[in-house]
């Protein structure tokens, strides 16, 4: 699909958008509707079975949508919640283009993230690509983490924590939103969001279009995302209805790869993507991009059949598509399984994929009880094939494109749970979670993989998982301010695509996780000043954890360790020290560790490898995340923020070895803001964000690998061996001002 003709969609679509909302609101509507509680209510049922109260024993933060539109000068969804407890943000690009999250060190394949319910990660290789869809924090009423295994939804489940994202809620009244913000690096961020507020026959229309333009920090393509959101939604005396459409285009430079410290120690904007040689002139490919098209068509009904039950029922269609194209210079053909020899040429790697989703649930609530019985379907058909669009090496007397690789992907997932939350007395609360699972996946036709032989791999994989995963805990009231919980809870998922298909290349099967998660937290909320505890044991089995390489696709390479275990103690605390100054911070403490891991290492230069065992660290798994904020309200509608990430040593793979250590950072970074209130409700916002005030110079993680280079042909082995590092440069110093006005 063209990228000019959705731009154009996107465009007209947001069009459509504000004229419906201006035409509505000139025409009028009853300013007040029927029954605010009983909307209220309805709303809440749409998420009522993907969230938990604050009676339920689960480790949880929500956001509000206040604390979100604060916090979206940080660009992307990663950074936006950066501040969160046991929360680490990064990008490939600055805080633009490709951003990644981790919390407890759990990467994003792990984290289940779903919108009103419906799973947003990607039923193949699990993951969520947070700018395939730019401005999620803009659509959002609201969103709640649940660290640990969290409540039970559809999809694969948590492994370390949940996103759950509820989009935006239709208003009383008719309302607007202009934003636009500026920042380091050419960067532009737009936004308008507008709705009609409930009408007088119960219809309401949501909609919000967003973009981000950017040059990033390193040199690429830079970044072009836009996104789109649209509901129609219509509130009855008992029941609600809703449309939506979420939409979204990105076109970001290829990233992935870093590259070596040397390089960046003279440029710490280097990126080796796409750079070739020609006439003795170095040169770039000018289209060593990655795009991809998101589409989700959603319908929820929720019906209230008696004031104490009720019923939800879903629907989704999401369809993907999209491709990275990249220039391979002085490569083997034996990548393309062509021979022996070398060359550059043009690849474009393609997928296109196809969703369906539903689900429905019933709830019962009265005098201190609560049941939630549900159950979710997904269908998944994901294809993939590479071309290669041109030759450099005239020998290479084959037509192009050529085709080198072909394979489809099926997936079915049926989950069914049961939910219950019961009030013993009017302090003690008891909280269950049974979830089943029955998944199918199948993976056939030829990868771009080759096996020991360097012979492409013809891979056929049918595989069933059935999975239990059962939750139970406590809640105890102790006064009016405080309470105390235990849960724990027993979760197990399934492999990706890139972890199955990548054994299967080595001859090699990967085996399914499991994870026994023991939560133990306090919680105190006072007039002034408010603190929270809570202290983890998640030990898991067959855990999948980077081993440090990448993809050629960049996604990370992971391998099942055996035994290994996460324990930490997450605090969490605020206090009005007076009416204008205020603080924040939280602090993560923990260990992660693989136990008795065996690994290979060397001294550079050295033809001699020796084999250790011993407990490591788990990749990417630092020992202390914190942050903390200082807020400012001098004079009425001012604020200043000073605000403070610190994220401790970590690894980049499973050996604890050094010389693949990441360094300890520490981030500071300040915020002002202004707000003048103009007639009625209208209002006009100025905000200015400075990061890494410092200037702090700091790499994060690519990939790391152990080469050996040369052969010594005498003695028949390697003739040395040497360890290879590739970092991702973050950014020194940088900015964002935004402008909001709300109408």
């Amino acid at each position: 699909m063209c990228r000019a003709n959705v731009q154009v969609r996107l465009k007209t679509l947001c069009t459509v958008a504000l004229v419906g909302a201006a035409t509505t609101a000139s025409f009028g509507q009853t300013p007040e509707i029927r029954d605010s509680v009983r909307v209220q209510h309805l709303q809440k049922v749409v998420i009522s079975d993907s969230r938990v109260g604050n009676t339920a024993p689960l480790t949880t933060t929500t956001i509000n949508r206040n604390e979100l539109l604060d916090v979206r000068s940080s660009v992307s969804m990663p950074f936006m919640l950066e501040l969160q407890p046991s929360v680490v943000a990064m990008g490939e690009n600055g805080a633009v283009g490709a951003t990644s999250l981790r919390i407890r060190g759990v990467d994003a394949t792990r984290i289940n993230v779903n919108i009103n319910g419906i799973t947003l990660n990607d039923p193949e290789s699990q993951a969520v690509f947070w700018y395939n869809i730019p401005n999620l924090g803009g659509m959002a009423q609201s969103l709640q983490i649940q660290r640990g295994v969290g409540a039970s939804t559809g999809g694969s489940p948590a492994f370390g924590a949940a996103i759950n994202l509820q989009t935006l809620n239709a208003r009383n009244r008719a309302y607007g939103e202009a934003d636009f913000g500026l920042g380091s690096w050419n960067t532009r961020q737009y936004s308008i969001t507008a709705g009609t507020g409930i009408m007088k026959n119960g219809l309401s229309f949501d909609f919000a279009y967003s973009g981000l333009t950017s040059d990033g920090f390193v040199r690429s393509r830079g970044t072009d995302q836009q996104s789109f959101f649209g509901c129609a939604s219509w509130y009855g005396e008992r029941t609600l209805v809703k449309m939506m459409a979420i939409i979204g285009s990105q076109t970001t430079g290829i990233t992935w790869d870093g590259a070596y410290a040397s390089q960046l120690d003279i440029d710490p904007t280097y990126n080796p993507s796409g750079e070739y040689v020609m006439d003795g002139n170095i040169m770039y490919y000018p289209n060593e991009t990655d795009n991809y098209w998101q589409r989700h068509y959603q319908l929820y009904v929720s019906h209230m059949l008696s004031d104490n039950l009720s019923v939800n029922a879903a629907l989704d269609f999401t369809h993907g598509d999209g491709y990275y194209e990249q220039y391979k210079a002085d490569t083997k053909y034996k990548k393309l399984f062509l021979g022996s020899g070398r060359g550059d040429y043009i690849t474009r790697k393609q997928m296109d994929n196809n969703a369906i989703t539903g689900n429905l649930a019933i709830r019962y609530a009265k005098d201190g009880f609560s049941l939630s019985v549900g159950h979710n379907m997904l269908y998944f058909d994901g294809f993939h094939f590479g071309n290669v669009l041109w030759f450099r090496d005239t020998a290479m007397h084959i037509d192009t494109p050529y085709q080198w690789y072909r394979y489809n992907g099926t997936k079915t997932d049926n989950t069914s749970y049961i939910k219950f939350n019961y009030d013993i007395t009017s302090d003690l609360n008891i909280y269950g979670d049974l979830q089943m699972r029955i998944v199918n996946y199948r993976l056939r036709g030829t990868t771009d993989d080759a096996d020991a032989s360097n012979q492409q791999v013809h891979i056929d994989f049918d595989e069933n998982y059935y999975f239990f995963n059962p939750k139970a805990g406590v809640n105890y009231r102790i006064n009016d301010n405080s309470r105390t919980y235990f849960v724990a809870g027993i979760t197990n998922r399934e492999p990706a695509k890139g972890d199955i298909k990548d054994a299967f290349a080595e001859g090699d099967t990967v085996k399914a996780e499991s994870m026994l998660d023991i939560e133990l937290g306090y919680h105190y909320v006072g007039a002034r000043w408010a603190f929270s505890a809570n202290a983890y044991a998640m030990l898991y089995r067959d855990q999948l954890t980077p081993s440090g390489d990448l993809s050629s696709s960049g996604y990370t390479l992971l391998e099942n360790v055996d035994k290994s275990y996460r324990l930490g103690i997450e605090l969490q605390g605020g206090i009005m020290l007076t009416d204008w100054f205020r603080m924040d911070a939280n602090l993560a403490l923990s260990r992660n560790k693989v136990i008795d891991y065996t690994y290979t290492d060397f001294t550079d230069g050295d033809d001699v490898i020796q084999t250790y065992t011993a407990t490591t660290d788990l990749a990417l798994s630092p020992n202390i995340v914190g942050a903390a904020i200082a807020t400012f309200s001098p004079v009425k509608n001012a604020r200043l923020q000073l605000v403070g990430k610190y994220v401790g040593k970590q690894y980049c793979d499973n050996t604890s070895r050094d010389v693949y250590s990441i360094d300890p950072y520490f981030l500071l970074n300040i915020k002002a803001s202004y707000v003048w209130h103009l007639r009625g409700t209208n209002e006009i916002e100025a905000q200015l964000l400075v990061n890494n005030l410092l200037d702090h110079k700091y790499r994060l993680h690519a990939w790391v690998e152990d080469w050996a280079e040369g052969w010594d042909a005498v003695n028949d082995v390697p003739a040395d061996y040497r360890h290879h590092q590739a970092l991702l440069q973050q950014p020194g110093i940088n900015f964002m001002a935004r402008v909001i006005y709300k109408f």
